[in-house]
């Protein structure tokens, strides 16, 4: 098992261990462990789009969380958001794990992205930044898209697409050393589940891939939504500063 494995599986534990019998008591719905920020104008006569980027050697952690949590918003609020993924030509993608996932669209033609998500794949420290396509995708959907959130190592793709500068930034903890050295003008931020500095989100990864995804559904349909999508897959919220610890940049 490779020290990658070890930690997913550690953070998974900590996860079960978070929401089992015995498990610390969570704050009331009223209360959360970080300052509310209201959310950017978006669109409430249709769904949001939330397109996920999958390439060969996406992890099947960082791309399935998130996208349970979005894609049940559909039961909770209206008008939801609606979870689609993009592969650079329109082809499945093999998963680092062995699994085929279908992309719905290629980078041409997808629909304008509300939620550009960038989950991490083997390739993110290294082969996907030398393609230019991706890269150039990236960038260009990343700037106009609302929010932009990546999960684990996808936080190395966003920046070498020069989407973080001037950001607060997390990433996977075994990789954070690596990160430090490639981008040393980021402000990366250690021993945190995740960070929201403006429209940029960014997480370790792994398990905690759940706690970034039910945070934006809170900050952008409030607690009655995301407690409902929560309670829908048996994980308790909101959760406590000592349980999910974050960092959310107000300006």
């Amino acid at each position: 098992m490779n020290s990658r494995s070890r930690l997913l599986l550690a953070l998974s534990l900590v996860a079960a261990a978070s929401t089992g019998p015995g498990a610390e008591s969570f704050a009331s719905p009223q209360e959360t462990p970080w300052p509310r920020i209201a959310p950017i104008d978006l669109p409430t006569d249709r769904p949001l789009r939330d397109g996920f980027l999958i390439v060969d050697g996406v992890y099947n952690s960082e791309l399935m969380a998130p996208c349970d949590i979005f894609q049940h918003t559909i039961f909770h609020a209206e008008p939801g958001i609606e979870v689609f993924t993009v592969s650079p030509d329109g082809q499945p993608v093999t998963t680092f794990e062995g699994l085929t996932i279908s992309a719905h669209y290629s980078f041409e033609p997808a629909p304008p992205i509300d939620i550009l998500v960038v989950p991490s794949a083997e390739g993110s420290m290294g082969a996907d930044l030398e393609n230019a396509p991706t890269m150039a995708w990236v960038a260009e959907v990343g700037g106009s898209a609302s929010y932009i959130m990546s999960l684990c190592d996808g936080s190395f793709v966003l920046a070498a697409a020069g989407l973080l500068e001037g950001r607060a930034v997390t990433t996977f903890p075994g990789d954070q050393d690596r990160f430090a050295e490639t981008f040393p003008s980021l402000d990366l931020r250690r021993e945190i589940s995740f960070v929201h500095d403006g429209q940029r989100l960014t997480s370790q990864g792994g398990a905690r891939s759940y706690d970034v995804a039910l945070y934006l559904v809170d900050h952008l349909y409030g607690t009655k939504a995301v407690t409902g999508v929560a309670a829908g897959l048996v994980i308790a919220w909101p959760p406590t500063a000592t349980s999910m610890p974050a960092t959310v940049v107000t300006h």
